[in-house]
């Protein structure tokens, strides 16, 4: 994560940042550690950055949008299974992939949605946005 301290430290509210010039000299000794994984691991980190910086406010927007679709996929796809053993009685409900690829949906789903739930009513007793929600009703700032 130290590629991005520039971007946190704007976010944290410091204002003059800068970069400092060094003395880069070769190598005298060992291996560069430069390759394919230090690539993998700073688009790890910017995901991360850019994820948190989104959605640490609001957690739910995140989880409840992708909780919501999934259920909603699984839902649907459970209908129409429901519907065609109407149909057809003969039509066997749990001998489909449909029905357990429905089952896991709807539970992936649920299981996203109360991850937002929680992730909201946790980020909302924090003790810094709480100090900022009073700061904005009382006016202070």
């Amino acid at each position: 994560m130290h590629r991005y301290i520039p971007v946190i430290a704007k976010w944290a509210g410091f204002r003059k940042i800068g970069e400092k010039v060094v003395e880069h000299r070769a190598r005298k000794y060992g291996v560069t550690k430069f390759g394919w994984e230090r690539f993998i691991n700073g688009f790890l980190d910017l995901t991360t950055i850019t994820f948190v910086s989104r959605f640490s406010k609001k957690p739910m927007h995140f989880f409840g949008m992708y909780g919501t679709l999934f259920f909603l996929i699984g839902s649907f796809i459970f209908i129409y299974l429901v519907v065609a053993k109407f149909i057809d009685p003969e039509f066997a409900l749990t001998n489909r992939p449909s029905f357990y690829i429905a089952l896991v949906t709807m539970i992936l789903g649920m299981q996203l949605f109360l991850t937002g739930f929680l992730a909201e009513l946790i980020s909302r007793n924090s003790v810094d946005r709480n100090h900022y929600l009073i700061e904005d009703k009382i006016g202070l700032k």
